[in-house]
């Protein structure tokens, strides 16, 4: 028998059906909104089965032990550092190992931007993959605890504001971590854009930086674009023009000299990659910039 909740050392809250209905015809909470939240220690023979789904986003963290999750048909392993997130209405069952019980932190979150941030973490693409890796546990814990802390507060508008404030950035983080497609440290895709982040100055082919990663170049560029959303070259470019704006705005440094610093040593082929990302050139950019009212910061 699966049991729903009532382990030692248990914290759990969830808001009564009056105050969810207001909150969510409040601004910001409207958006997104926690309802229940809570945090199972050992949780020995815990479990639920929703042949309807729930009526909120579910996010269960897995911080340490085991616990098995099904979904469509097909069981997805937990593991301390999994998250899943299952879409409202999406139907489900999952519970504890038996053997090695899972600790969780989870939470139910209502609201449109609830819903498409659940799509974007468990429907990539089209696809569905309800459990991901989070490339942060610890700090995905901390966002969840946020969370469970401001409800055991109160459920002031503030306390509920600043849940969702905790659980919109969880769950924007676990969308990038999706849209990113890599979680390992170490991990050559990771290390191809660290190490174009550390050559801005310098030409390098997708031949070099799959043979930085390891892999030939076929496999680099479609797992490099899976990561990124754009080719290696499209990617460098961007962060090329990233510096540039910076250089823009923060010194009187001449437009050839900027160039160079960031790779291009014709200000003309710099000048029309920096338009074609920006929408203008470097010398209106920084007089647009340099003529906003107030500083920058």
């Amino acid at each position: 028998m699966l049991i729903r909740d009532g382990f030692p050392g248990q914290r759990l809250r969830v808001l009564p059906a009056p105050r969810v209905a207001d909150a969510l015809r409040s601004p910001v909470t409207e958006r997104l909104l926690v309802t229940d939240a809570g945090q199972f220690p050992h949780a020995a023979e815990h479990g639920r089965d929703r042949p309807r789904g729930a009526d909120e986003v579910v996010v269960i963290l897995c911080t340490s032990g085991a616990g098995h999750v099904e979904v469509r048909g097909q069981e997805y392993e937990m593991a301390p550092g999994r998250v899943v997130v299952l879409p409202r209405g999406e139907p489900h069952r999952y519970r504890a190992d038996p053997r090695d019980p899972w600790t969780i932190w989870w939470m139910h979150v209502t609201g449109a931007d609830a819903d498409d941030l659940a799509t974007a973490i468990a429907r990539p693409a089209g696809e569905f993959f309800p459990v991901i890796q989070a490339h942060d546990p610890y700090a995905a814990r901390a966002a969840l605890e946020h969370v469970l802390v401001s409800l055991e507060r109160d459920d002031t508008t503030a306390s509920l504001l600043a849940a969702s404030g905790a659980a919109w950035g969880l769950l924007a983080q676990l969308a990038a971590d999706r849209a990113r497609g890599t979680t390992e440290v170490g991990d050559p895709i990771l290390a191809a854009q660290d190490y174009l982040r550390e050559h801005l100055d310098a030409s390098t082919s997708v031949a070099e930086l799959a043979k930085i990663a390891g892999l030939s170049i076929s496999h680099f560029s479609a797992r490099f674009r899976l990561a990124s959303g754009m080719g290696a070259v499209e990617y460098h470019k961007r962060l090329r023009s990233a510096r540039a704006r910076e250089l823009l705005i923060t010194t009187d440094a001449a437009v050839a000299d900027i160039a160079r610093a960031v790779g291009y040593d014709d200000p003309f082929y710099f000048s029309r990659q920096f338009r074609a990302i920006n929408g203008t050139s470097p010398t209106d950019f920084r007089l647009t910039s340099r003529n906003r009212s107030g500083p920058v910061v």
